[in-house]
């Protein structure tokens, strides 16, 4: 078998991995999803976030068709067509937004001839034969939607184009029948040289969900042997191309994919055109020059006014990643004039308490602004100082707390009730491993039934800063 043409198309398809890219949309305060595309500040992308799943698995069936054979399946002598079998099922994994690789088996029955072997032979020259076929292949992957993506694309995103090729071995029995009857002419055993065979083609894929993909493919598949179709000897009488070095067939399925992993989007769905968050680093080094404040900066405080909840926050005051100014205690006074930075107090006394016999303790505390990524229940080290004064507070109270896990709208009611219940765990068990003791601390998820902010309901009717909001742990005295 000739592999040189197989080992050129897979070299060619294994670089396009390297032109995935991803871009930052900075104008719409929209997180991204599989539903709509960005802007134009193209950076590399990476899955290193692991922000979306990339494993999944394919199962589809089909019928192959025998076409460049001494036999072939297509109006071969009789002017009729005979149609096999096929099925196949894969592993894929996703190695960006525009390449993966698959493991992939198949198994099916080709037939080809002058009739189908099931029948009996119609005269003394009329020759059937069928070839049952185990296969085994490496694919590579690609996403042509996303590779080709255009930057000013706004388009729904639920179809993608997809290329495959790749390398593998297979196993086959070929059967000749004629009006003497049937008979085995060819065996070949899988694991050896002269069975290796490649497979290239293109799949259309359907998003039905975030979990499964239909998807209608067409593969040209060939085989590296001139008796795959049951031809026989090469010299037969039938094997009348001397020219003929391997048996080639076409073949059509239709398939379902299933996405496994815990994210709401696959990484083969991610649209690169959607990030919301520039990186800074990456441009730079590209000599770009960006505006990183469409709106400006009024107060001055470090976040743009495209994202800042509080437009005029005293200067020198610390904020968060909101531009809301610090108050640690959360007793009312930010901590630029708080003279009790770590211990809440009433207003008038500058954040200070009014007695030194005790620590206050407020019949209802809560603490906000403990935030998460979409889909995420990891706790983000800018909310450690804030986890670390509750700690020194609930140690210095003699009450109990309820920690309260919310989700913004996003995904289904039970999906996100599990969420917000690992996100209140999370903050629980943090709280535990730097001292708190267990029984004063309650985890309770609410999902998305305890928005702060009850108008973001879809979340695409907010800008991002209030979806961010909801998507929220705080602590509440029992």
């Amino acid at each position: 078998m000739k592999l040189s043409l197989a080992i050129v198309a897979l070299a060619l398809a294994l670089p396009t991995a390297s032109y995935a890219q991803d871009s930052t949309a900075v104008s719409k305060g929209e997180y991204p999803n599989t539903f709509s595309s960005g802007s134009a500040n193209v950076s590399p992308f990476t899955n290193q976030s692991k922000r979306f799943n990339d494993w999944s698995i394919s199962v589809g069936a089909g019928v192959p068709l025998l076409q460049s054979a001494d036999l072939t399946s297509i109006k071969n002598g009789n002017g009729k067509n005979l149609f096999g079998y096929s099925a196949y099922v894969s592993i894929d994994k996703a190695i960006t937004h525009a390449f993966g690789l698959k493991l992939q088996y198949d198994r099916g029955e080709t037939r080809q001839g002058w009739f189908n072997t099931k029948d009996a032979a119609p005269d003394a020259t009329a020759v059937g034969a069928r070839t049952q076929y185990d296969a085994i292949s490496i694919l590579g992957d690609i996403n042509f939607s996303n590779l080709l993506r255009r930057v000013d694309n706004h388009s729904p995103y639920r179809w993608a184009l997809h290329g495959y090729a790749g390398l593998g071995t297979i196993a086959y029995r070929a059967y000749q029948k004629d009006i003497k009857g049937q008979r085995l002419m060819t065996e070949v055993k899988p694991f050896k040289l002269g069975s290796m065979f490649m497979q290239a083609g293109a799949g259309l894929k359907f998003k039905v969900n975030r979990r499964i993909d239909i998807e209608g493919r067409l593969m040209y598949v060939v085989t590296g042997d001139d008796e795959f179709d049951g031809g026989g000897d090469a010299y037969s009488a039938i094997n009348k191309r001397s020219e003929q070095v391997s048996d080639n067939f076409f073949n059509a399925t239709l398939g379902l994919s299933l996405k496994l992993g815990k994210h709401e989007s696959h990484l083969m769905w991610h649209d690169p055109l959607q990030e919301i968050y520039y990186k800074l680093d990456v441009l730079a080094n590209k000599n770009q020059d960006i505006e990183v404040c469409k709106k400006g900066d009024a107060d001055n405080d470090g976040v743009c006014d495209d994202w800042d909840r509080q437009l005029d926050t005293p200067a020198g005051a610390r904020v968060d990643g909101a531009g809301v100014a610090l108050d640690t205690d959360l007793d009312g006074v930010i901590d630029l004039y708080d003279k009790c930075v770590t211990v809440p107090g009433p207003v008038e006394n500058n954040g200070c308490p009014t007695t030194t016999t005790g620590p206050v303790v407020e019949t209802e505390t809560k603490l906000e602004g403990i935030e998460f990524d979409l889909n995420s229940d990891r706790i983000l080290p800018s909310n450690t100082p804030i986890l670390n004064n509750a700690v020194n507070y609930i140690n210095s109270s003699s009450g109990a707390y309820n920690v309260i896990g919310a989700t913004d709208t996003r995904g289904t009611d039970a999906y996100n009730q599990k969420l917000s219940e690992r996100r209140a765990n999370n903050v629980k068990n943090y709280l535990i491993k730097n001292g708190v003791q267990s029984d004063k601390l309650k985890a309770i998820g609410k999902g998305e039934k305890d928005l702060k902010y009850p108008e973001c309901e879809p979340a695409t009717k907010c800008p991002e800063w209030k979806n961010r909001a909801n998507r929220r742990v705080y602590f509440e005295a029992k």
